[in-house]
């Protein structure tokens, strides 16, 4: 199974040569910070020490290296006072996201026992005012800013976590291949996305797929390979008896065995076709096949999305992207739409039928058979459950009359209490509005009307992903 492109990035110590024969002990003093900084980022990405620039020789030896390192983003230590002609290499020719980062030592200076040694050792925001401004100058890309004394570990570890996802978050959608499988759903209009303009936006392909390719996969599944599908459903899943809801039914064996073959058939488009996530969604007639297996795939769609391959519902490509953007950023990803709100707990109800991500629910995640898809052809297996208590993220990707994609972000809280037993997720979600007022704020925002739910409150880490995307973010709530 394809995994998500893990993030590359590179740290570039940077000091002024001048120092060295005029403060000796210096240098050596500066290079630790640049080792210390190192320390702050996760296993999960591959981080590469570049060197240390201390002229404009050295700076372009170590931008050559970049330039064959296919980074994702740059950060700069500036140890001390550094020309800005130290940074030029890299603004002008690394087009990635670049973060200067001034960590100083002291908390406070020694005033009465201060030396120039020991200020030009703590001088690390010295030039980040001049680096700034000679982006701007130079045509580049803003850049991003990590000041903090050092001793604030624990705060510094934060922040390095929020770049660190952004970083992370980005770099899944490069190379990437986003299937599309089948075609939006009928009259949906916001649904319609141009693959041409999401390849601009976003650097990933669209390939699209065939339902024949599918039915391959499903009949061609093995037996055996079908009977332990069956098996890690039962595992994963609370299997259950029909609720009040009188379109649900019992769950049997047989339509256990087709939801597992059916995911085994997904689990190979994704496989065959090497994609980072997929939007699908065909309709089907009079029970053919095509329909009998786009009716059956809740759970195998849920069950990728669990591993980090985030599935789409009614071939909403907009909102895969929100997903896997989701994902990268630790929030999980459930496809969601806003559902009736509760005047009385204050609260509004947020799901759908599917996808659904079981890392992020409350409890073991409940099985319900339905005997028809409200607005949808065929019957099946579906999923429900609600998400963890707590702080929660929504997400979703918009367009408009120009084109433009944005993102829409807001976070609330996953509350306690009662969901309706028909099949499909939904969470009891609080805002700092009232729920009418949070539902006209986030409609005038222009989201698509899916969203991906995520658990924790990701509004700084989308804001910093969405910079290094270059597309615009809209925070209704702010």
């Amino acid at each position: 199974m394809r995994h998500v492109r893990p993030p590359r990035i590179g740290i570039v110590g940077m000091g002024h040569f001048i120092y060295w024969p005029q403060f000796p002990g210096l240098k050596e003093r500066l290079l630790q910070k640049q080792k210390d900084f190192a320390g702050y980022f996760s296993p999960e990405s591959s981080v590469l020490d570049l060197g240390f620039a201390d002229d404009t020789d050295s700076a372009f030896s170590i931008l050559k290296r970049a330039l064959g390192e296919d980074l994702d983003a740059l950060f700069l230590v500036m140890s001390t006072y550094v020309p800005s002609a130290v940074l030029f290499p890299f603004a002008r020719y690394l087009p990635v996201p670049q973060i200067l980062v001034g960590l100083q030592p002291l908390d406070q200076l020694d005033y009465g026992r201060c030396t120039t040694f020991m200020q030009l050792e703590n001088d690390d925001v010295c030039a980040m005012p001049e680096f700034a401004g000679v982006y701007g100058r130079l045509g580049a890309a803003a850049p991003f800013f990590l000041a903090e004394a050092a001793g604030r570990r624990e705060e510094i570890a934060r922040r390095v976590g929020e770049f660190e996802r952004a970083i992370a978050a980005a770099a899944a959608f490069k190379y990437a291949k986003f299937g599309y499988l089948g075609h939006t759903y009928d009259g949906m209009y916001d649904m319609n996305t141009d693959p041409t303009a999401f390849s601009a936006a976003f650097g990933s392909h669209v390939k699209m797929l065939e339902m024949c390719e599918l039915a391959e996969y499903v009949e061609g599944a093995a037996d055996a390979d079908v009977r332990e599908k069956a098996e890690e459903i039962r595992r994963v899943f609370d299997v259950r008896t029909p609720s009040l809801d009188p379109i649900t039914d019992f769950v049997t064996d047989e339509d256990l065995f087709w939801s597992a073959r059916c995911a085994l058939g997904l689990e190979r488009l994704v496989e065959e076709n090497g994609l980072s996530s997929l939007a699908y969604y065909y309709k089907g007639e009079n029970g053919n096949l095509y329909e009998r297996i786009a009716a059956s795939l809740v759970v195998g769609n849920t069950l990728l999305t669990s591993r980090g391959i985030p599935l789409a519902g009614e071939a909403d490509l907009k909102t895969a992207a929100a997903m896997l953007a989701m994902n990268k950023l630790s929030g999980g990803a459930s496809f969601a739409e806003l559902h009736p709100f509760d005047a009385r707990e204050n609260v509004i109800l947020i799901g759908h039928d599917g996808p659904h991500d079981v890392r992020i629910s409350d409890a073991k995640p409940i099985l319900r058979k339905l005997k028809k898809f409200h607005g949808k052809s065929g019957a099946g297996v579906s999923v429900e459950f609600k998400l963890k208590t707590g702080p929660v993220t929504l997400l979703s990707l918009g367009v408009g009359a120009g084109g433009r994609f944005r993102f829409v972000a807001a976070s609330g809280e996953s509350v306690p209490g009662e969901i309706p037993q028909t099949g499909n997720t939904n969470t009891k979600c609080r805002f700092s509005l009232p729920p009418e007022r949070f539902v006209e704020r986030w409609c005038a925002a222009g989201p698509t009307h899916h969203l991906a739910l995520g658990v924790g409150n990701r509004l700084e880490e989308i804001g910093l992903f969405a910079r290094m995307m270059k597309i615009d973010l809209a925070l209704p709530l702010a």
